[in-house]
């Protein structure tokens, strides 16, 4: 096996000279480097991968727009990074074209024909552990290729030209870095039990860092899709694969269910903060709504003046954060299916209320702070990749399997994983999902519905053009972590650098805690403490991708230190 350049884990930091730019025209896929800021002219993409960014560049070069990077760089992100790029899940999309148009893509898993609303439950009305989680009944109808279909409508070059390097590194293989060779030793066991034939993944003696990683089954499966379009995947022989998987494994989705697929152009999400327009996802993300509730409910707040991770600041975030949380359980869920009480929850006078009985220095309890009384009505595995270029046009997408690798089931023939993303329903109102999250009758299952999402793709504009694009995974700390990052730029008036990789903590209403990193302060967890606040320390937060606008025509792009993610620009 070829082994991997020992440039694969030099991490490159700076953010004040256009010397390191990395400005390659060839994508070596066992030879390359991390790079982690660095400041561009003409374009930028920061993704999970450092192949995946590099790949969306090669494509910025060759005349194509940010929407084409876009699209390139999640079919790389499909072969290079397993765990969570792909095309056996979904996602979302929000853009601002160089035009001044805004666009929000839904293309969210949908629950398959035959689902219904207990299908997780035992006969005596108990959720059946890990049913929704792991195998085939796991799996939602994937929407990933149809939602890059989609959005080739404001792309420039064809589809064949933005798949061909996936194909490629699927077909020749990559080399893979330690973090990659540790996940995939981590699900070998996974593998043997979930999968009905051998795939490309499977090691006995073992991964390494610098293993080659060949995917031929994938290779075809993205070739069928270069060479028939839509129809590639969700009809002929890679729909006949999907179905004849589930049937071997016990899953629900049919040829009909993949037929029927079909993408919802939304509009954004879209509000003002302090002077900046923030865009983000609506329904069926929760993320933009909370976004909104949690921004709005501190705007009026010195926050400022507290300092970042200052006991005050975190107090006062961790309590926005709680009463946003209580509202996504009980309000939240495909609004196609449930009418969601979206201009309620975004009211002004209504978040001014939820606050009340917010006291500094006072923990707040979540068995007391309920979902809020609405006005009258008038309702973690995952990645992000961001990406500007020179005309303006900035695109923001998150993309899911949910849990690492999905279901971890692969499709026998067609070499991808499919997704799990029913978890992201509520199996049961009141019972926790994978993570932590609880719902009620909004988020129900039901046959082609879109389960509640977490993702939160965001744009910042100023004086109406772009300024920040950002987006992370991390299941439900998704929201907070963009919220905080938005809010280390803006209300702090940190570096791109420092708001992506300065500790993270997170609150989520129930359970009553708040999460934090390990390099989160000793003294503020301390005052917080006394506050009366649960800690509990936990590993990394997220894996934030920042483009930020500085002064002039340059951007600086950074990929979050807390993983293989990676910026490239020119």
């Amino acid at each position: 096996m070829k082994k991997l350049a020992p440039l694969l884990l030099l991490i490159l930091f700076s953010c004040s000279s256009t010397k390191n730019v990395i400005d390659k025209n060839n994508v070596d896929p066992w030879n390359y480097s991390i790079t982690k800021n660095l400041v561009a002219q003409k374009g930028a993409v920061v993704s999970a991968h450092p192949l995946a960014s590099a790949v969306g560049v090669a494509i910025l070069k060759k005349g194509g727009n940010a929407v084409d990077a876009a699209i390139a760089t999640q079919l790389a992100l499909a072969v290079v990074y397993p765990g969570a790029g792909n095309i056996g899940g979904g996602g979302f999309m929000v853009a601002r074209l160089a035009n001044g148009e805004t666009l929000a893509l839904d293309y969210r898993e949908m629950a398959p024909s035959s689902s219904s609303r207990d299908m997780y439950l035992d006969a005596n009305g108990n959720v059946v552990q890990g049913k929704s989680i792991n195998g085939h009944l796991s799996s939602g109808v994937p929407g990933s290729i149809a939602g890059m279909f989609a959005s080739m409508k404001y792309a420039k070059l064809s589809f064949k030209e933005l798949i061909q390097p996936a194909i490629d590194l699927a077909e020749k293989g990559f080399a893979i870095s330690e973090r990659e060779a540790s996940s995939l030793n981590s699900i070998q066991q996974d593998l043997q039990k979930y999968n009905t034939q051998p795939s490309a993944f499977l090691n006995s003696k073992g991964w390494k860092a610098g293993d080659t990683l060949v995917q031929k089954d994938l290779a075809n499966t993205l070739k069928l899709i270069r060479d028939n379009g839509e129809a590639g995947f969700y009809k002929g022989k890679t729909a006949e694969l999907i179905v004849e998987e589930m049937k071997r494994g016990g899953g629900i989705i049919t040829l009909d269910d993949l037929k029927n697929y079909q993408v919802k152009w939304r509009t954004p999400h879209s509000f003002d903060y302090h002077g900046y327009t923030i865009v983000s996802m609506p329904m069926p993300s929760s993320g933009g709504i909370l976004l909104h509730q949690m921004l709005k409910m501190l705007e009026d707040k010195p926050l400022s003046s507290y300092g970042f991770l200052s006991p005050q600041a975190v107090q006062l975030m961790t309590e926005v954060e709680r009463r946003a949380f209580a509202d996504r359980a009980e309000y939240m869920g495909d609004a196609d299916f449930y009418k969601v009480p979206e201009a309620q929850l975004t009211n002004e006078s209504y978040l001014k209320k939820r606050m009340n009985d917010y006291q500094p220095g006072i923990a707040g309890n979540s068995t007391q702070i309920k979902p809020g009384v609405l006005p009258m009505k008038e309702s973690e595995q995952t990645t992000h990749l961001s990406v500007l270029d020179a005309e303006g046009n900035a695109v923001s997408v998150t993309t899911t399997l949910n849990n690492s690798y999905g279901s971890k089931t692969v499709i026998g023939g067609a070499g991808f994983f499919i997704n799990d993303e029913m978890d992201d329903f509520s199996v049961k109102p009141g019972v926790p999902n994978l993570y932590g999250a609880v719902g009620g009758e909004a988020n129900a299952i039901a046959p082609g519905k879109r389960m509640l999402s977490s993702m939160t793709p965001t744009l910042v504009l100023k004086d109406g053009k772009p300024f920040i694009v950002v987006g992370t995974p991390g299941g439900t700390t998704i929201p907070t972590s963009v919220f905080q990052t938005i809010v280390n730029i803006i209300d702090f008036g940190m570096s791109a650098d420092d708001a992506v990789n300065k500790p993270k903590f997170h609150h989520q209403w129930l359970p009553d805690q708040i999460d934090v990193e390990r390099s989160f302060p000793e003294a503020t967890r301390i005052a917080l403490q006394k506050m009366g606040y649960t800690i509990k320390e936990r590993g990394s937060i997220g894996r934030t991708e920042v483009i930020k606008k500085i002064p002039g025509d340059g951007m600086e792009a950074v990929a979050d230190k807390r993983g293989d993610d990676a910026a490239a620009g020119y």
